[in-house]
Parts: structure tokens; C-alpha cells; sequence
């Protein structure tokens, strides 16, 4: 079992990896509910039921809607800047966000997570974490064991993503940017392992965001898009090949310098495609629709809601 010292890491990350799989189970419903404001600390909220969870059968119409899915729907997380609490809001199923579940603590001690789809079968069924002290941990949602510790060393590393299968194999792939601006590839294997780095390139350091999870072109392979300085965003088209695994960037357009934080969970209003989430300085959240056009990789944005910036991160 990994730990830190004092604070239980593996139960913390073993519940996310299940509530990996509940994002895109309950993400099918067909409820109208749409989280406007995020309740505080004092408020009721529904709990995750881990154990139930676990057994929870899809809902009617659940199983091959996902299977239809070319991006999973992972549902937003985020951990509560007061507290550490960690906070899970699926898709309503309507193009919105359920209302916010418990889905644990400690997680202030987590500098980084990603949801994966090891079996590519539009849920989620486990995850990588990565905490202060450099660990990188994985937690399997299919055997619900706590999380093991992979690897030590990645504080090395200021931003860290997994977008998905960007080496053209079967299960999920680690992006790393270390201190320099160097880029670095770790093919990722369903068991959690990954191989030695591979060198991407250097001068991903003028980037203040960078964020993926899924097909942003419609192509089937996984994309990223960066955030430079001046605001401008850019799309890094996935080629499938680890050795070069973006096409040249592509200019999506300026502005975004609005926005705090930029994060892709995978499909929010299961169409297919996958989506961006922005959380501006004011707190609002909106929703940029996947188009599966390269040209044009995102709809006009959409208010999600309001009152996120009580999280101190989100993925």
C-alpha cells in the first residue's frame, strides 16, 4: 500500500478509480439537474457509496450508449481549497452537471490526477496520481485494490497529463514537462506500468495550460491543446506514432487568458466527442463542445455554472 506520512494514499485514490467507472454510469442519466453553484463544506451532499458502487448495474440504455462513445465520460473532479475534499460531478446526460458527490479526502496532498481507459471501452477503470513527494501511484478499478506505487522521482516534472493512447497502443500514455520545457513520453500499460521516457521536444515551457483526454479531431487518435502567454490556444493533433506523436501545432484562436484553468474530462454531454472545460478567474464554469472538426475544434461556449473557484484544482 503507498502512503505519505500520517495520510492513507491508497483508499484515497482507490475511491476515485471507482468513482472513475460511476462518472460513466451516472453521466447516461437523463436528469435536468445542473450544477450552478457548488454547495459549501456545511451543506449536505451525497456521499459515494464505494462498496455499492462497485455492484451498481448501468442504467437502462447506459451499456451501449457508452460502448458507442469515442471519448469516455470521466465527469469533472475537483478538491475543495479549504478542506482537500475531493468532489466528483458527472454529465446529466443533457449537456450539463449533475449536483457534486463526496468522493474522499486528503487529496491536498495530490498535485496531479488523470482518469484512464485502460480497455477503451468509454468508462473509466482506473487512474494515475501523483503526489508532493515525486510518487506516481496507480489505482485499478476492476480489482479495487488500493493503489501501488509505480514510480518516484516525478517532482521533477511541473505539469502532468495523461490525454490517452498516444503511442498507438491499447491503454493510456503520460505526457510529463519538466523544468527545462522539455516534453516527455511514458507509454502506459493497462496494468499501470509505464516504459522509460521518450523525449517529445523542447519548448513546451511557454505553455500555462496544457490539457486533453480523448479525439478532438475526429480522427480516433488523442489530441492535446496548450495555452501560450499571450492567451492563444493550440491544437497538437495526436498521430498515433510515440516517436512524433503530434502533428504541428494548429492556431484554435486568442482570448483565453480569461480562463485559470483549462481541463478536458472526455465527453461532458455524451455525444461522442470529446470536450473542454474552462473555469474563469471569476469562478464560472463553461463548456467548449467537441466538434471532431480540426479546423474548428470547439463550439461556442456554454455556462456550466458558477462558484468553482472554491477548488484549488480540477481534472
Amino acid at each position: 500500500m503507498a502512503k505519505l506520512p500520517g495520510r492513507k494514499r491508497g483508499r484515497a485514490l482507490s475511491r476515485l478509480a471507482v468513482a472513475a467507472v460511476a462518472a460513466a454510469l451516472v453521466g447516461t442519466s437523463a436528469s435536468a439537474a445542473v450544477a450552478d453553484a457548488p454547495a459549501p463544506v456545511p451543506a449536505p451532499v451525497k456521499k459515494l457509496d464505494i462498496d455499492s458502487l462497485a455492484q451498481t448495474p448501468p442504467k437502462a440504455g447506459a451499456s451501449a450508449r457508452v460502448k458507442a462513445q469515442e471519448a469516455p465520460a470521466f465527469g469533472l473532479f475537483g478538491v475543495e481549497r479549504s478542506s482537500g475534499f475531493l468532489y466528483h460531478y458527472a454529465p446529466n446526460g443533457t449537456g450539463g452537471l449533475d449536483e457534486r458527490l463526496f468522493a474522499g479526502a486528503d487529496w491536498d496532498l495530490i498535485k496531479a490526477a488523470a482518469l484512464v481507459d485502460q480497455n477503451d471501452d468509454g468508462m473509466g477503470d482506473g487512474s494515475w496520481a501523483w503526489d508532493y513527494a515525486g510518487n506516481l501511484y496507480f489505482s485499478d478499478a476492476q480489482t479495487e485494490d488500493e493503489a501501488r506505487t509505480i514510480g518516484s522521482g516525478w517532482n521533477i516534472y511541473n505539469k502532468v497529463l495523461s490525454p490517452g493512447n498516444l503511442g498507438g497502443g491499447t491503454a493510456y500514455d503520460i505526457l510529463a514537462r519538466d523544468g527545462s520545457g522539455v516534453l516527455w513520453l511514458y507509454l502506459g500499460y493497462d496494468n499501470g506500468k509505464v516504459d522509460p521516457r521518450v523525449k517529445i521536444g523542447a519548448g513546451w515551457g511557454g505553455y500555462t495550460q496544457i490539457s486533453g483526454k480523448g479525439d478532438l479531431t475526429g480522427d480516433g487518435k488523442a489530441d492535446i491543446v496548450a495555452r501560450d502567454g499571450s492567451g492563444v490556444l493550440w491544437l497538437y493533433k495526436g498521430t498515433g506514432n510515440y516517436k512524433a506523436p503530434f502533428a504541428p501545432r494548429v492556431k484554435i484562436g486568442a482570448g483565453w487568458n480569461e480562463y485559470n484553468t483549462l481541463v478536458t474530462t472526455g465527453d461532458v454531454d455524451i455525444d461522442g466527442r470529446a470536450d473542454l472545460i474552462a473555469r474563469g478567474s471569476d469562478g464560472k464554469l463553461w463548456l467548449y463542445k467537441g466538434t471532431g472538426n480540426a479546423s474548428a475544434p470547439f463550439a461556442p461556449r456554454k455556462q456550466l455554472g458558477f462558484g468553482y473557484n472554491i477548488y484549488s484544482w480540477m481534472f
